[in-house]
Formats: C-alpha cells, structure tokens, sequence
C-alpha cells in the first residue's frame, strides 16, 4: 500500500467526528444465550473531515489534499484531537508514560504501543505513526537521549537502542502520535451555495492498516 507521510492538516481536523469501530460477530443459541466472537484483533479507526470545515479557504485546502493523494489511492496521517498523546489528554508526555518492553539482555528493538486500562481488562494498540520529536525513551527509571540511546523511525513506531536493556528492565515510552489513515471515497461534493448556508460536505476518512 502507498502511504505518503504527511499529516492532514491539524486545524481541519480538529472538530471533526469519529473513533474506533470493533467487529463483532454474534450468535444467538436456541437457548437464548449468546456466542460472541471477533475477527479483529484492533479496533479501525473512521473520522468525517467535513465537519470541521470553516471557510472557503478550508475547503481550498480539502480539495488541493485530496488531489494530492488522488483520492482512496494514498494514504496520510490524521492527527486524532481526542487521541493523540500516551497519556492523559490534560497530561505532558513523560518517558514512563507507557511499558512498552522488559530488557532480555539481547533485544534492542521495542515497537511503541499504548495501553488502555478499564477494571482488570487492558488493550495494547501498536502505535505506528509516532510523531518525530516527540518521542521519549527511557530504560530501568532512567531517560535516555535520542540520537545517542535510541533511535526512532517515525514511520514505523519502532525504537531501537543503542544497547540491550538488561533483564527484566522496563522499557518506557512517551510520544505524540498520527493515526494511518485513507479516504473512504473517490469524490468530494462541494457547493458554496450550500456552505454559506451551513451545510458541509461529508469527507469521511478510515483507519488503515500498516
């Protein structure tokens, strides 16, 4: 799949509507009791960019992206306003934010994830789309320095150490990240006539997988 590396831009997004979609699959028995099952094992993200549009301009920039990525063809980053950091949205990015390996005395690659907890249940979602900069490492408590400890590549989520941590170090992270992301339809059905009324078009995005 063609992905380009480029965020759709921020200030259009930010408005927008959406969140993550499971599939499950259910079966209800001659009993009355239910079979539930899924073929997912990660949630897939849908967004509709058309909410958030503004003005003219706003609409300018939509159509030259969408061009640009000749529609469902390419895929981009989307910045998730709701989603966005490994922490807490009210929170900085901390190096121990999120666990994202123990040290075996010879790995030196960790993929970054984030893990979400309800009760006694947690789910980790690989995070694949860091965004550069960001990102904050640290091993045993203690925070290491990119360009010197670590490395990042941002298009893959995966930090690389400069040395294996030692056995049963926690390897912790903290980043800023983009959701990998497509347009969910070859067309754009705009009319300034309805804009200037209220109405916006309806520019729905979906999660891709990477």
């Amino acid at each position: 799949m063609s992905f380009h590396e480029v965020r759709f831009p921020a200030a259009l997004s930010f408005g927008s509507v959406g969140g993550p979609q499971r599939r499950t699959e259910i079966v209800t028995l001659a009993n009355g009791f239910e079979e539930r099952n899924t073929p997912w094992e990660h949630a897939r993200r849908r967004y509709d960019a058309g909410v958030a549009m503004r003005s003219q301009d706003d609409l300018a920039a939509l159509v030259a992206f969408f061009e640009a990525r000749r529609g469902q063809l390419h895929g981009f980053r989307w910045k998730d306003w709701s989603d966005y950091k490994s922490c807490l949205p009210s929170a900085r990015v901390d190096f121990e934010d999120q666990v994202i390996g123990r040290g075996d005395g010879t790995t030196t690659v960790f993929q970054l994830c984030k893990t979400y907890r309800s009760g006694q249940e947690s789910y980790a979602r690989p995070v694949r789309k860091p965004v550069a900069g960001t990102v904050r490492v640290g091993v045993g408590g203690l925070e290491l320095r990119e360009g010197v400890h670590f490395s990042v590549d941002p298009a893959a989520g995966r930090v690389t150490l400069e040395v294996a941590p030692p056995l049963g170090d926690a390897v912790t992270a903290g980043f800023e990240f983009d959701v990998p992301v497509r347009f969910d339809a070859d067309t754009v059905q705009t009319s300034l006539a309805s804009f200037e009324a209220g109405e916006v078009p309806s520019v729905p995005v979906v999660e891709v997988r990477v």
